[in-house]
């Protein structure tokens, strides 16, 4: 059954103010509730511990805090952690923790399911359920940063929306949630180190622009011809190639952050010379500072296979001898269905 309880998070600090204003307790404690839902990341108003045990049933008796659980987690050989998370109404998402020397990275997701029927994308063969809120979103990064400092002891260092579903479908709790992650009283992350890849949406790109975002933005581009791209990313037919070079250049123009692009490798379909052309035409259409060439891994239901180590080689070599900054990307977490297109909530 449906609460008509207002989730507590969904306040923001005046709004606490007022609340508190309104049953006649000291407006401090807005600030300490405040702390509790997003610093310490409290779960319950029970372990609110600072507060006296009438007005955490005060708020029991108001308010929900609908909090996101670690539903199974799975450890991969080389490190990798992934999380399928039980959101309040059963619904099941996944997020993964993917640790390196350097970095803690954290790759999250914004959909239960998807919309946009990617042909090599595991989510992609889910229908979309529902968007999920900035505040369960900012659960899967505490989650995952607890896990960083539990089994690394070390805090995430980079997040990545890059897990299941597509950001800038779901763009105000995508945003929001950004902005509570990054917050001196939230996370307290840098933007610089926040990527949200997205399939391409050109008005939506657009709109980051406009909306002078801080964080760094991905295009998953996989061909570089609008034919291929169509065939495997249905989305093209209504975002083409052109378009989309002129959004990320609007983009770019109105903040100035990185842009980067994402390319797998398929056997036999975008790992010849002429798509490597094709890929350095799009390059230097736009001031993209990397293209991250990804290690296709394979997944029920899809056709495609990963080229040899050779002719993924040739491929790089020609990208470096034509000045592109390529970079590939070794997969991690594949021993758990865990890497890039793999997310599809199996277990």
């Amino acid at each position: 059954m449906k609460s008509d309880k207002k989730n507590i998070r969904h306040l923001s600090l005046p709004a606490l103010q007022e609340y508190f204003g309104s049953i006649d307790e000291k407006a401090f404690r807005a600030k300490q509730v405040y702390e509790w839902l997003w610093l310490r990341h409290a779960t319950s108003f029970e372990a609110m511990t600072n507060l006296s045990k009438d007005l955490r049933h005060k708020l029991e008796e108001n308010f929900v805090l609908p909090a996101v659980k670690v539903d199974a987690t799975q450890h991969s050989n080389d490190g990798t952690i992934k999380s399928r998370f039980r959101l309040h109404d059963n619904h099941l998402v996944e997020g993964v923790l993917i640790p390196t020397d350097t970095r803690q990275t954290a790759c999250v997701s914004s959909q239960v399911g998807c919309s946009l029927s990617c042909k090599f994308c595991a989510t992609g063969y889910m229908d979309r359920k529902r968007n999920l809120d900035f505040d369960e979103i900012y659960d899967e990064v505490a989650l995952i940063n607890q896990q960083a400092m539990e089994h690394n002891g070390k805090k995430l260092t980079n997040i990545v929306f890059m897990g299941m579903g597509e950001p800038l479908l779901n763009y105000k709790n995508v945003l929001q949630s950004i902005e509570r992650i990054t917050a001196p009283d939230g996370l307290g992350m840098s933007p610089k180190r926040v990527t949200v890849s997205t399939a391409g949406v050109a008005k939506m790109i657009r709109q980051l622009g406009d909306d002078k975002v801080r964080f760094n933005l991905a295009l998953s581009l996989h061909a570089a011809n609008d034919k291929k791209r169509s065939e495997i990313m249905p989305i093209n037919d209504s975002n083409n190639l052109k378009e989309l070079m002129a959004a990320l250049n609007y983009f770019y123009k109105e903040t100035g952050n990185e842009i980067s692009f994402e390319y797998i490798l398929f056997r036999d379909f975008n790992d010849s010379k002429q798509d490597a052309d094709e890929l350095i035409k799009i390059y230097r259409q736009v001031p993209a500072d990397l293209v991250n060439i990804i290690e296709y891994n394979p997944i029920d239901n899809a056709r495609f296979q990963k080229p040899d180590a050779e002719t993924a080689e040739d491929f790089m070599d020609y990208l470096a001898k034509n000045r592109v900054n390529a970079r590939l990307r070794r997969s991690r977490g594949k021993d758990i269905d865990a890497a890039c297109g793999q997310l599809a909530n199996k277990g």
